[in-house]
């Protein structure tokens, strides 16, 4: 055959080694669609870890201290952070497009904090998320709470959708005044967030037995943030998160509620991907912030 004429036997079929599917480093992916895992690999770094910014609190909460302006507070952060977790309001109103974060998109809502929060509904289609290209979208799940069933059932619906157009889902345990953030509660919301079909699972911190609840939930476990807490204890808290088992960290008023934010979220992202104690990431956050000590 004339393309043959002085060629090299260049076919290589490699048959003195099999093919290797490349493996994924985070937690329960290993079985997901391409699409799931392209997604969950956009939100995780390659060492299976996530620097979350949340600034998704308008949806229930207004203009939240801190987020008055998020054109001005918050766009400057986010080249640090690895996802960016919001509404699809401020996606479409302020946040750039060439914005290299993930985006993991909240899906769920309708009370304001003068309400009971635990009355939720679906509030976006997953055909939006696919539009907007979100690597994610997010439910609130309410256990033990009122609204229990209905929270539930809005994240099992998203994960239908989620598995119909390979978009994860990450459902966020939601912890009301009445109810203890203890091993006991969380090892039970984050398993049956899991159990139900989520991909990660967001929660809160607990001094006892936290290594028990991550071990036991078989997806990623991304630590909340919660309110503000002094530097040190902010970022021990990260630190001691994912020395038991957390796959990344989801902060947001411990970061945009800074004297310096963007130096807060540079050392959360140290704690998270660099394994920076607290102390070091302390001094961190003092010698960026120009000496702050809030």
């Amino acid at each position: 055959m004339a393309d043959l004429d002085g060629n090299l036997n260049a076919k290589d079929y490699g048959l003195d080694r099999p093919q290797e599917t490349p493996g994924i480093p985070i937690k329960g992916a290993g079985q997901l669609d391409f699409g799931m895992r392209h997604r969950l690999g956009r939100i995780f770094r390659e060492d299976g870890r996530t620097t979350m910014l949340a600034f998704d609190h308008g949806y229930f909460q207004g203009p939240t201290r801190g987020l008055e302006r998020v054109d001005l507070n918050i766009v400057p952060l986010a080249k640090h952070a690895d996802a960016l977790m919001c509404t699809r309001g401020i996606l479409r109103s302020v946040i750039p497009a060439h914005a290299s974060g993930a985006l993991v998109v909240r899906a769920s809502g309708g009370p304001s904090i003068l309400k009971e929060l635990s009355d939720e509904r679906i509030a976006m289609d997953i055909e939006d998320a696919a539009r907007i290209d979100a690597a994610a979208v997010a439910v609130q799940v309410f256990v033990g709470s009122e609204g229990e069933t209905q929270s539930i059932h809005n994240m099992t619906r998203l994960v239908d959708g989620g598995l119909r157009l390979g978009i994860p889902v990450l459902g966020v345990t939601a912890v009301g005044k009445e109810l203890t953030r203890d091993s006991r509660y969380l090892g039970l919301a984050t398993r049956m967030i899991a159990e139900l079909g989520a991909q990660m699972v967001k929660t809160y911190y607990c001094e006892e037995g936290f290594e028990e609840v991550t071990a036991a939930c078989p997806v990623p476990v991304i630590m909340a943030g919660g309110k503000k807490l002094p530097v040190l204890e902010a970022l021990d808290m990260a630190y001691k998160a994912m020395d038991q088992g957390a796959a990344g960290v989801d902060m947001g008023r411990n970061i945009f509620q800074r004297r310096n934010p963007e130096a807060m979220i540079q050392a959360v992202s140290a704690v998270v991907h660099d394994g920076t104690s607290a102390a070091d990431a302390q001094e961190m956050y003092r010698e960026l912030s120009g000496g702050q000590e809030d």
